[in-house]
């Protein structure tokens, strides 16, 4: 690998944006695909990605390009910032552009509701045989941009990967842990959003701090337990990409997910709004649970809820009535 690395962001949105002007002002080359012809030229001509991160100046060394394979030939790495949900679609269009021998990353949070597979199985099922890896962990395309601090896991199968990823993308403000746990980290990446969703609406709905702390607390319970059946390791829950991660989303409206849930337990209008990627989680992640015979009364109510066969009122009253139990 050269003294300094060439890095491919797949993905213009606030995240790849974030993702990208933090390792190009670690001294690395980076380039960043994106559709959007005026996004592209926003960044290259006024250092500034107008529709997702308006107020920010990035990197002037970040590149974009609205060409795919020209941002990711000679890459010593690809960053892959897409939606969850629009993730399969995405790889089936650029398999044959990524070389197998460059390592990809996942960057996304979240569950496949047509398949219920992580990310990066997902992945591996469009690119077989390719060295895969995943980032997560509590932190804000807004924080990550203006280079504050941050802290992150990454993760992949082969511990020797993950190590060299996160040499790669760690830098003075941005500080990367590696693992070896990657179902782990994406099992904590994908529920705290379901979760957030759940604390967000109880303070919408004006149950009060006490409540959002009961909610966030058993729905870790409800994360560690269905990391424990997939294999987790309990450290890796506990970590960053855990509780970190969930203690973040589920504390602030400046989460996707946790403002998503104030505005439903406010009863707003929720058509227009961000992308919350555990709206499109909640459903697969309580099957998952039922699949698994884990109770996750709470992954459930949330799932009921944006089906709309609950309401909020309802779902806190079947929560409090749960037969009493020991804490576990």
């Amino acid at each position: 690998m050269s003294s300094q690395p060439t890095i491919a962001v797949l993905g213009g949105g606030a995240w790849g944006t974030a993702l990208g002007t933090m390792a190009a002002s670690n001294g690395n080359a980076v380039r960043l695909y994106a559709r959007d012809a005026l996004a592209v030229d926003s960044i290259n001509r006024n250092h500034r990605n107008n529709t997702y991160l308006p107020d920010i100046d990035l990197h002037p060394m970040l590149k974009a390009s609205t060409d795919a394979e020209e941002v990711m030939s000679n890459s010593d790495l690809i960053l892959c910032v897409v939606p969850a949900q629009s993730l399969a679609d995405a790889m089936e269009g650029w398999k044959d552009l990524i070389p197998t021998a460059t390592p990809l990353v996942v960057c996304a949070k979240g569950i496949e509701r047509k398949s219920g597979l992580l990310m990066s199985d997902l992945v591996a099922k469009i690119l077989p045989g390719h060295a895969l890896g995943a980032l997560s962990g509590p932190s804000f395309a807004t924080d990550v941009a203006k280079g504050l601090p941050t802290a992150v896991t990454v993760a992949a199968r082969s511990q020797a990967l993950a190590d060299r990823i996160a040499q790669i993308l760690s830098g003075p403000t941005f500080r990367c842990y590696s693992t070896d746990d990657l179902t782990g980290v994406e099992v904590g990446g994908a529920l705290k959003n379901v979760l957030a969703i759940a604390a967000g609406a109880a303070v919408g709905r004006g149950f009060g701090a006490s409540a959002q702390a009961a909610l966030v607390t058993r729905g870790f319970v409800e994360l560690r337990r269905i990391g424990q059946a997939l294999g987790a390791k309990p450290e890796t829950i506990m970590g960053l990409s855990g509780l970190g991660d969930l203690m973040l989303t589920c504390s602030t409206p400046q989460s996707r997910n946790y403002s998503y849930g104030l505005a439903l337990g406010r009863g707003e209008d929720l058509d227009g709004r961000p992308l919350a990627e555990g709206v499109a989680t909640a459903a697969v992640a309580a099957e998952l649970a039922v699949r698994h015979k884990i109770e996750a009364p709470i992954i459930a109510a949330v799932a009921e809820i944006l089906d709309r066969r609950i309401t909020i009122d309802e779902a806190m009253e079947a929560l409090l009535a749960r037969p009493l139990k020991n804490e576990d």
